[in-house]
């Protein structure tokens, strides 16, 4: 999945849960089951994401909305193996890139 977020220090829930297309209640509900994610919180309270706390995200939603991975088998493959996890995710996103790239070459065509 490609998230589009600008590159800044922190992200606020919105912008988030904007990015992935999802409800913020999504956003916490991942953030109380996952603790790969850790938001800060300002003096107010509010949620504030890192660029690694996207990274788990972009992880999380791909192990349960794409590849149908229970909560529960997605934090089980995350205990495991979360290098490998990571890595494959990251080898499925480079690979859809490359795959955007070149049906943009073949549309001009």
């Amino acid at each position: 999945m490609h998230v589009d977020l600008p590159e800044k220090r922190y992200y606020k829930i919105g912008e988030v849960a904007k990015a992935f297309n999802v409800n913020a209640s999504l956003i916490r509900f991942w953030e109380k089951e996952f603790d790969i994610i850790k938001p800060k919180k300002n003096a107010k309270g509010n949620r504030l994401f890192t660029a690694d706390d996207i990274a788990n995200f972009k992880l999380i939603f791909n192990l349960v909305k794409e590849r149908g991975f229970t909560l529960d088998g997605a934090k089980q493959k995350l205990k495991k193996n979360l290098d490998g996890a990571v890595f494959n995710h990251q080898i499925i996103s480079r690979l859809e890139e490359v795959k955007a790239e070149l049906v943009k070459i073949k549309n001009q065509l």
